[in-house]
């Protein structure tokens, strides 16, 4: 049987922290899994309201916890990230699984059984992000939002599937591979050199690393999990910054800009051509050294692209 662990960073968390214990109590998987969180820098109760959530909720899985304190330049989400997910590469050992999740998630009960079904030593699995539906209420414009955004990723991944279809990745699928539900083997993830030590970003470039040594990056639509919609977190540039800058455009009465299509057709054919003429490491530091693509049409209502 697969040893699994899921590897969560962690840092005044205390409100959202109970909520993923309890997602994770829920789970229905019949596999045993270890959960591994690095609470670190924090100066709430994020670690007491952890163990008391587990006590709570009867949680199955044994939860490991990790205190930390970084000095002030390693103080970020990759270095709480790193530890989380070392210290879960020592329980699995190295063909067991690594789950990233984020303190603030909540994923279904069938989140882990869902990334087992998809789960081989070569894969790296990318989970959808959804936001969370108890937090509708609260910010409904920025929910709104979304269901345009995901239309126009949708159209995007659709341009993609065309023009560039990769045989392991293959249609129905999703775009997201970040931190909030990512998985890879042990093994995969300590070849890879495991999560890079960035203030922002550290979830991306460790997929990267794990493609450039032969990981194969899949998004299965059944792997899937619930994400805050707040705009406060702790890492620069991460999904929170994303929804401060949503909510700021819809108190403005403003429409966001998205790189027109046909950027996404160009950047497609691009992709088919290299990936026929490089490796995967210079596949992938080819791809990085892209200019990013311009902004430049307003985010169409989803009837516009249908």
């Amino acid at each position: 049987m697969t040893q699994v662990c899921i590897c969560v960073p962690a840092r005044n968390e205390a409100e959202h922290i109970g909520r993923l214990i309890e997602a994770l109590a829920l789970q229905g998987t019949r596999t045993p899994f270890a959960v591994a969180i690095c609470v670190n820098n924090s100066s709430d109760a994020t670690y007491t309201v952890a163990l008391d959530a587990a006590q709570r909720f009867n949680a199955r899985f044994p939860l490991k916890m990790i205190q930390r304190k970084f000095a002030p330049v390693f103080a970020h989400v990759g270095s709480a990230r790193r530890a989380a997910m070392d210290f879960g590469a020592e329980l699995v050992g190295p063909r067991g699984l690594l789950i990233s999740t984020d303190a603030d998630c909540r994923p279904p009960v069938d989140w882990v059984d869902a990334i087992l079904a998809h789960f081989t030593l070569d894969r790296i699995i990318g989970g959808r992000i959804e936001l969370d539906e108890l937090e509708a209420a609260q910010s409904p414009e920025i929910f709104s939002l979304r269901r345009r955004f995901d239309a126009y990723w949708g159209t995007v991944r659709a341009i993609e599937d065309a023009i560039d279809p990769v045989d392991w990745d293959m249609p129905p699928r999703h775009g997201d591979h970040t931190g909030a539900s990512l998985a890879l083997s042990s093994d995969l993830y300590i070849r890879a050199g495991r999560v890079p030590l960035l203030r922002t970003g550290e979830d991306r470039a460790l997929v990267e690393a794990a493609i450039e040594v032969g990981g194969k990056l899949i998004h299965p639509n059944a792997v899937w999990t619930r994400a805050s919609s707040r705009t406060a977190g702790r890492a620069d540039g991460g999904m929170s910054a994303d929804m401060r800058r949503w909510l700021g455009c819809t108190q403005r009465g403003d429409t966001p800009f998205v790189p027109a299509l046909s950027h996404w057709e160009a950047r497609a054919r691009w992709r088919f051509k290299a990936r026929r003429e490089m490796s995967a490491a210079a596949f992938v530091d080819a791809e990085r050294a892209l200019p990013p693509l311009p902004c430049d049409m307003p985010l169409p209502e989803p009837a516009a692209i249908s």
